[in-house]
C-alpha cells in the first residue's frame, strides 16, 4: 500500500496517466474539475514517494516542505475541492444545492485546517514501516464530521452513478483506515482514497453528453 516511495511513486504515476486521461474526455468546462482529481492524488502520492525519500533524516528542510505539501492536500484541498468538484457536474437542481451547501460547510473544516497548519508546526515520522502525520487538530469530532461531509458524503447526493460509487468507495476507505491503520491514518487513507479516484476514469468512459446537462436520477442515469 502506501508504505514504500515505490509504492507511493506507482500509484502517483498511474493516477497521473488516468487524470490525463480523463481531462481529454471531458467536454464542458464545468466537467474539468471533477476530471483532474485522479491526477492531483496522483500529485499527492509523488509528493508522499518524495517524502519516503528524506528518512531518516537525510534531508531535514526538503522533509518539512514535502509534509506541508502533502497537508495541504490531505488536509485542506480535499473538502473544499470535492463537493465543489461534484456540485458543477450536478444538473439537478436541489442535488446541485446540496452539493453547495456542503461546500461551504466542509470549506469551513479546510479554513481551519489550513490556519492549523500555519499556527502549528505538523510532524512526518515513519512509525511501523507507515509515515505517520502527527496532526491533533486533524481528529477534532467537529472539524472530522465536516471533513467527512465534504470528501465522503457530498458525492452520495450526485445523480451520477460512478460519482455515487466514488463516495461510497471513500467511504469505505475511511472506515478501513480509521479501523485498521489508525496511527497512520491520514497517509493509508489519502493513499487508499487516491487508488479508489481511478473511479472517476469510468465516470467519464460512456457518456456521450456533456454530465452537466444530465438531470435524470441515480437509478436512470446509465451515463457516468
Amino acid at each position: 500500500m502506501c508504505f514504500s516511495a515505490t509504492a507511493s511513486f506507482t500509484a502517483g504515476a498511474g493516477l497521473l496517466i488516468i487524470g490525463a486521461i480523463t481531462v481529454r474526455r471531458t467536454r464542458t468546462t464545468s466537467e474539468f474539475p471533477f476530471a483532474l482529481i485522479p491526477a492531483m492524488f496522483g500529485v499527492q502520492q509523488v509528493i508522499e514517494g518524495a517524502l519516503w525519500l528524506t528518512f531518516p533524516d537525510k534531508a531535514p528542510l526538503l522533509n518539512v516542505v514535502l509534509t506541508y505539501a502533502y497537508s495541504v492536500f490531505s488536509h485542506v484541498l480535499w473538502p473544499i475541492y470535492v463537493p465543489f468538484a461534484v456540485m458543477l457536474i450536478e444538473g439537478t437542481n436541489w442535488r446541485r444545492k446540496t452539493a453547495m451547501a456542503i461546500a461551504l460547510a466542509s470549506g469551513v473544516a479546510g479554513l481551519y485546517l489550513s490556519y492549523a497548519l500555519i499556527t502549528q508546526p505538523i510532524v512526518a515520522r515513519v512509525i511501523g514501516h507507515h509515515i505517520t502525520y502527527v496532526s491533533p487538530h486533524f481528529y477534532g469530532v467537529g472539524v472530522m464530521a465536516l471533513y467527512l461531509l465534504g470528501t465522503c458524503v457530498s458525492p452520495l447526493f450526485s445523480s451520477h452513478r460512478m460519482v455515487w460509487a466514488f463516495g461510497v468507495a471513500a467511504s469505505i476507505s475511511f472506515v478501513i483506515a480509521y479501523i485498521f491503520f489508525a496511527m497512520w491514518f491520514i497517509s493509508v487513507w489519502c493513499f487508499l482514497a487516491a487508488v479508489m479516484s481511478g473511479i472517476v476514469l469510468l465516470h467519464f468512459s460512456r457518456h456521450a453528453p456533456a454530465c452537466a446537462g444530465r438531470t435524470a436520477p441515480l437509478p436512470d442515469t446509465g451515463a457516468s
